[in-house]
This record gives structure tokens, sequence and C-alpha cells, in this order.
């Protein structure tokens, strides 16, 4: 090689002005995949928010390097997502939650940098896949969150709640952003593997909140004011007996669902029934309040 020729250097890129925070309760074997996915020259500060756990989460976040905050919900307002971005403001631009059962891709941390750089927009819809019974489903009703946007341009929406359920931690609540939202096509990987009991009983506390939440709406109509054209027709449709049908039809047909074979079949009845417990819930609930008056 003569002394005018090199061989091509290769600089590795600094980490982005961003904050990664993954809310956790006994997350140990998830959190371990969720945080070598991000590696370390991604975000420039990586906290784990938790809320007692009492297997070896702490340890998998400190081991990985990762900040550790403890978190004890009170039963009110804030949940664990907008406690932390009240009480532990980001001093970064930017700051994206992450479940720890969710892993980032390369092609998602490779089209976030590109994104990030000079934008003018204050959210981005993220896109995750959805694994069911061991494999990603290829078909069916897309899911995207919004779950990414700029320190100090929002947070999730405020509901009061009084021990409506244990759930600590923001679910169905949407980030309200001021400003214009984009969003990133290269997905995230949502690797739920707890098994289909964990399932059934996370959306029974689900649809729970969701039909108290609801009701709450109906008697406060600021806060129905607040609620987006998705999240008014999302209501409208799930007080319907024809919720869970209209599902099924729309996931499993019309967007393609049956050609994932029985594991389409399979998931598309299980959020169908889902979608339907609501509506009954709901109901319910109603039913109640009138006996009481």
């Amino acid at each position: 090689m003569r002394p005018s020729e090199s061989l091509p250097r290769t600089f590795k890129e600094g980490p982005l002005s961003l904050t990664v925070v993954i809310p956790v309760r006994n997350e140990g074997k998830g959190l371990v995949r969720c945080l070598t996915s991000l590696g370390d020259d991604l975000a420039s500060r990586v906290v784990v928010i938790d809320s007692g756990s009492s297997d070896d989460t702490v340890e998998v976040a400190i081991r990985h390097g990762a900040e550790v905050i403890d978190f004890c919900w009170n039963g009110h307002f804030p949940k664990k997502r907008n406690w932390f971005l009240r009480n532990h403001t980001p001093s970064t631009e930017w700051v994206l939650f992450l479940d720890a059962d969710e892993l980032v891709t390369p092609q998602f941390k490779k089209e976030l940098r590109e994104r990030l750089q000079g934008s003018r927009d204050s959210g981005f819809w993220l896109r995750y896949s959805i694994h069911f019974m061991g494999r990603a489903l290829r078909h069916g009703y897309p899911l995207k969150k919004l779950a990414l946007f700029r320190v100090g341009s929002g947070e999730y929406e405020r509901i009061e709640e009084s021990h409506w359920s244990h759930l600590d931690m923001e679910v169905h609540e949407h980030p309200v952003i001021r400003g214009s939202v984009g969003e990133i096509k290269a997905t995230i990987d949502h690797r739920d593997d707890r098994g289909i009991g964990d399932y059934v009983l996370k959306h029974e506390a689900y649809a729970s909140w969701e039909a108290k939440r609801i009701l709450m709406a109906d008697s406060d109509g600021a806060q129905a004011a607040s609620w987006t054209w998705k999240q008014v027709l999302k209501r409208r449709i799930i007080l319907s007996p024809l919720a869970g049908p209209l599902y099924f039809l729309g996931a499993y047909l019309l967007m393609g669902g049956f050609l994932d074979g029985a594991r389409g079949l399979e998931f598309a009845i299980l959020k169908a029934s889902y979608f339907t417990q609501v509506a009954c819930k709901v109901r319910e609930l109603k039913s109640r309040r009138v006996e009481q008056c």
C-alpha cells in the first residue's frame, strides 16, 4: 500500500439527545432483551422506572447501565409516565417511552437518527410488530403509539382516577402534544411472550379501566371535549353490541388476518372479545348506577 493510500475510516455515531424511559414491574427477563436492543450509542440517558419489583428487574437495569427510579402510585393522577415527566423532566430534547417487551430494531434506530436530525415535528407515531403464539403476525390492524415526543411539548392526557384499578401506568391514555406529529415507519418489535393466561388477565383489567373511563367522560364534558376524532369514533363503536363483530370483520377479513392462518383467527377472536367485554362492562356499570339511585 502506497503512503498516500489508506483504508476508509468509520466513525461511530454518538448518542442522540434522547432519554429512553422504560416503566417496569417484575420485567427482569424482558428487560434484558429491551436494554440489549438499545445498545449504548442511541440514547444519552436510559431510565427504568420500577414499581417495587420482586424479581431481578432492578439488578438487570443496573447491570446494563440504566438509571433506576422508584415509583409508588397513590391511586390518583399522575401515573408513572406523567409522574416522571413532571418530577424527573429529562434534560434531553426528546423522550421515548418503551415497554420492557419492546425491542428497537436496527432499521428503527437508523430511521430514528435520520428523522430527529433537524425535525420540526413535536412528536412521532411509532409502529410495532405484534407477536402472538411465538411468531409475528403479518396482517390485521397495525399497532401504532405516539410514544416519542419533544420534552416539554406535552404529556399524557389527564384522567382523574381514584383507585379504579391496579394499573399504575398510562396504558390507554394518549399523549396530548402541541405541534405537528410525524411517523416513523420502521417497526419496533413487540415481543409479548408471557402466554395467553397473562394476555387474558391483562385485557380484563384494561376493559374494566376503559369502561370506567367512558362513563367518566359521559359525566365530564371537558374531558370528552379534549378527545381526538379517533377516540370519539372508538367510543361510539365500542358502546355498540356490534363492537366485537365489527373488529373481527375488519381485522380478519378486510385487513387480511386470515392470511396468518390459525394464529390470525385466534388473535382476531381474542381482540374482538375484548371490545365486546368493554361494551358489556359499560352497560353493567350504567345499570348499577340506576339501581343505586
